[in-house]
C-alpha cells in the first residue's frame, strides 16, 4: 500500500516504544505521573521518532 509507513526498530527500540506509550495511556487513565526515562531510552526514543518524522516527511 503506498500509504504505509514502515518502521524497523531494534529490540531495546520497540521496548522503550512500548514503555512510554503504556506510560502515557497509564497517565492519561488515572493520573499516574510519567517517570523520567533513562538517558539511554531518551536517545533511542529520539531516534525512532527522527525516523518516524522523516518518513512523514515532516
Amino acid at each position: 500500500m503506498p500509504d504505509d509507513i514502515v518502521l524497523r526498530l531494534d529490540r531495546a527500540s520497540a521496548e522503550d516504544l512500548h514503555e512510554v506509550l503504556w506510560l502515557v495511556g497509564e497517565h492519561i487513565a488515572a493520573g499516574v505521573p510519567i517517570p523520567e526515562l533513562p538517558s539511554e531510552a531518551n536517545e533511542r526514543l529520539g531516534r525512532v521518532i527522527s525516523s518516524l518524522r522523516d518518513s512523514l516527511d515532516k
